[in-house]
Parts: C-alpha cells; structure tokens; sequence
C-alpha cells in the first residue's frame, strides 16, 4: 500500500532540493566560520549569505536574524532572554492557554524561578485569542506578549496585526511562535507588527534541529547558551553551516510556492473534512472554519479513543496524530482542544490530520473509505456513549 503521511504539523519531508543545497556543506564548505583563515571565510560568508536571504523573506534586517537548532530553542531564547534583560523594568508577561508546550512549559518555568506573573488568556471556542482580551491583561509592568500566529493543534489563525498595533500602543514587545505559520501565511514582520519571530526548519521541508529567532533591532536579550559568542554573542557554539543553508533554501521556496501551496491544500482539507462530517455521525470540527491553516483537519469523533484510531489507520499506512508531537508521550487529551471548551471525553477522541506537499486527491479519498469502518469497529468496543448534545452544551459556554 502506498503510505499517505498526513502528519506535517509534526514534520515534513526533507525536500530534494534543499537536501542539494546543503550537501556542499558537509565536505566542499566544511570550514568553521570562525576560524581566521580561506576555509573558515568561505563557510562564514555562506552563512551570511543564508542571513540576508532570511531576513529578506520576512521583511527584516540581517543582524536582526539569530539561527538556532529549532523553534523551541528560538522560544526559549526570546522568553527568557527577554525576561532576564528587562527584570528590572517589569515581569508581567501575556500569553494564551492554546499555546505550543515550548511557550507554556517556558512561561511556567519563569514564573517558578525568574518571579515572572504570567497571564493565561481563555480562546474561543475556535481557539482564537481576542485581540480585546490582550489588551485588558495589559497591566503597568507587563514586558511581552506571546501570542501564536497559527496553532499547531487546530489550525485556527490569530489576527497577528490586530494584536501587534495594541503592543506597539502600549510599548509592549509582541513575540509570535510562527513555526506553523510558514510556507502558508505572509511573514512580513512589518505588516504583523511583531517585534520578535520564531521559525523552524522542519515545518517547511527543511532539515530538522534548524530555525531562527528574528528579533528587531534595539531588543536586548540575555543568551541561553555561552561559549564563544557566535551569533552576535547570542548563541554560541559552532554554527551549523549545512541546516542553516538549508532552512534559508527550505524558507524560500516555501514562500514562494506560498499561494499555489494555499490554495491547493485548501481543496483536500475541505473534501477531507466534509467527507468525514458527513460519513461519521457524532463529530465535530475542531479549530476556526475558515480561519485556519489550509493543509490542518483537527476532528473530535465522540465515543472513540484519538490513539485507538491513530493506531488502526496505521495499519493501512495512514499516518496521522492526536496532537502535537512534543507531546505524543502522553495519553492526556490535548490541551489546545480543551481550551476551546469540548469537555475531556470528546477532547480524547480528537484527530489531527496535517497534509502537505505530496498530499493527493487519492489519499483523501482512501481515508475517508477506510475511517468509518474504523470508527464502527471501535464504537462497538467503546464503554462511552456521549450525547451530542452535551457537547453542543459545551461549546455554546465559550
């Protein structure tokens, strides 16, 4: 049987071309950028190069761009480091409860040991942070604001600028984890608003452990990492040449196949998600339905387990997830779709669909053939028989 990965919120295929690019790095380039001779010159000026290719994508300076080994790294560099340079200016930091691990765990860790206030904004039922909501939690000692542009989980878009012209009114910094959002919306930093960006290479084809902090000009930061003060002195250690040619080679073609990409994976997810609205009873779509990202189906199927049927679609090399992937360990259900007010016995049976560049008519079609024998086969061992309309209940809270 052909495999169909229908998994690219966790990760995405290392495109051929950027797996080109980057060979030249591993043994023709090999130098250390740091190093004070031809070889090591000829490497730091790849890096630079990658530098100015990067900011260029997403409307900022190149001394602006720091390369880091992932967004979570990229997050933790802009939480923390932020945190640290301004404890003595304030320590109030804005953040919402549908938030990547990455942004939640950090958070948690800076109110525990840095005596930072965190404030944990309620979404809507769609998982959508409203832009008034921020502004309300604006107190006088308040530092950032974390929101991210699209969730990983749902799918659902927040309205970055909205968000980002309440920051620059009130001088306040505005951080967004835009892992997902790439290769599907525009990043320009200017129209967003945002003052600090995290992207990561193995969301748009890229190799994994690959990513950048943009943060603008003036913003002081206190590095995570110290040593030998590579990259601007935060982030030290010795650059890794081929991913960072890589994750420049993979940012580019992403956006530039953006629109085509968009409106291609718009269609599959809309026939995947009315196919299964219409052939399995008792679901539901998780995330905003319109305001997503194109290549995201998050459904709850009521009266099933999400890793009971994630497990049997494997079998027919289906590849999906019940969430995010950081935290595919537990059998708690997702957090994102608690947020949005389904209580836990529906949130249990949520599905992540995530399609991608491969992503074919065919494959949408051979899902929606196999899932609801799945869901039957699974109904009839189920102990749990929820309402639908207690689920409706729920939902009409938020």
């Amino acid at each position: 049987m052909k495999e169909i990965y229908l998994d690219n919120a966790a990760t995405t295929k290392l495109r051929e071309e950027v797996k080109q690019e980057m060979l030249n790095y591993f043994d023709v380039v090999y130098g250390n950028p740091g190093s004070f001779h031809g070889k090591g010159l000829e490497a730091k000026n790849a890096v630079e190069d990658a530098r100015e290719r990067v900011a260029k994508l997403i409307n900022a300076k190149s001394r602006e761009i720091t390369f880091t080994a992932g967004g979570t790294e990229s997050i933790n560099l802009a939480l923390k480091g932020l945190a640290k340079a301004m404890k003595d200016k304030g320590n109030h930091i804005i953040t919402s409860r549908a938030e990547h691990h990455a942004v939640l765990n950090t958070c948690e860790y800076l109110e525990k040991y840095e005596c930072c206030e965190v404030t944990y904004l309620e979404v809507d039922k769609y998982g959508m942070v409203n832009p008034s909501d921020v502004e309300s939690a604006i107190k006088p000692n308040t530092i950032l604001i974390t929101i991210m542009y699209a969730n990983n989980e749902i799918g659902t878009i927040n309205p970055m600028a909205e968000i980002g012209t309440i920051a620059r009114k009130h001088n306040i910094y505005f951080h967004t984890d835009a892992c997902q959002a790439a290769g599907y919306c525009d990043l320009d930093t200017e129209k967003l608003n945002v003052d600090m960006m995290t992207l990561n290479g193995s969301k748009v084809y890229g190799p994994k452990g690959t990513g950048i902090l943009y943060a603008k000009t003036g913003i002081q930061l206190v590095p995570l990492v110290h040593g030998g003060g590579q990259e601007r002195n935060l982030r030290s250690g010795t650059e890794n040449v081929p991913g960072i040619m890589g994750f420049a080679k993979a940012l580019e073609l992403a956006q530039t196949e953006r629109e085509y990409e968009f409106n291609k994976l718009t269609k599959l997810r809309d026939k995947l998600v009315n196919g299964i609205l219409e052939s399995v009873s008792k679901t539901f779509l998780n995330g905003h339905p319109t305001q997503r990202l194109p290549n995201n189906a998050n459904v709850s199927i009521l009266d099933i387990e999400g890793e009971a049927l994630t497990l049997y679609l494997n079998e027919y090399d289906i590849y999906t997830s019940t969430g995010s992937a950081c935290t595919s360990q537990t059998l708690d259900p997702s957090h994102v779709v608690l947020a949005t007010g389904l209580p836990y016995e529906a949130a249990h049976g949520s599905i992540r669909f995530t399609l991608g560049k491969e992503t074919t008519e065919d494959d949408i079609e051979k899902v929606l053939e196999v899932l609801p024998g799945i869901v039957k086969t699974l109904r009839q061992i189920s102990p749990v028989n929820v309402a639908v309309e207690h689920i409706v209940e729920a939902r009409s809270k938020k």
